[in-house]
């Protein structure tokens, strides 16, 4: 099994990092792969709404987006990181996120997702649920911890000094393996849920 982890910090070693390393140490206990990519610093642009991905399947700007985007769909699990802006996620991993998850195609259904992100002090809730709609929109069940999946630091590395922080990394990392594993035992007995067909609609007919 496989997990693919997204750094969203410029700061490759900084409090974000601490909080996945803790998490990567369960999953290779787990005997769970892990991939990191640390996106922080990327030149990474919005999506243009260009329509290029529908027709290529691939997005039009070749950047890290079209990197992460085999490994995403090889992996069983995704874990996405933040520092937290003005009580909003990276705007650097925001716009990666809106173009890997609307330019790739393939089935993304029970993927296991997790979001982690970091802060001094506040605006953690709210990019916690910012990060959590990527998952939500598409059919990716949400593994959770005994709190919200946050960890507290303003220096760098400050945040080993969070020890509810880390237990809630770990416990984290342990519900997602789990849930990996009991979905992939469910896909071989049961199979993925039937796809029903989705009627789109507007508001303004």
């Amino acid at each position: 099994m496989k997990v693919l982890m997204i750094n969203g910090s410029p700061r490759k070693n900084g409090n974000t990092a601490l909080a996945l390393e803790e998490m990567k140490k369960v999953f290779d206990r787990e005997g769970i792969e892990v991939e990191t990519f640390c996106v922080g610093t990327s030149p990474i642009r919005g999506c243009i709404a260009c329509g290029t991905c529908a027709k290529t399947g691939r997005c039009a700007f070749d950047d890290a987006v079209n990197e992460l985007a085999p490994v995403f769909e090889e992996s069983d699990g995704l874990v996405i990181a933040s520092p937290v802006y003005y009580a909003s996620a990276n705007a650097t991993l925001v716009a990666i996120l809106d173009r890997l998850f609307y330019s790739t195609h393939f089935d993304k259904t029970m993927k296991v997702g997790a979001s982690v992100v970091a802060a001094r002090r506040g605006g953690l809730s709210a990019t916690f649920d910012e990060l959590n709609k990527y998952f939500t929109i598409s059919g990716m069940p949400v593994a959770s911890s005994m709190y919200w999946n946050s960890i507290h630091g303003a220096a760098p590395r400050e945040a080993a000094r969070d020890a509810e922080g880390l237990s809630t990394m770990r416990i984290l990392a342990g519900n997602m393996a789990f849930l990996m594993k009991s979905i992939a035992l469910g896909k071989e007995k049961f199979g993925l849920p039937e796809k029903v067909p989705v009627e789109r609609t507007n508001f303004i007919r």
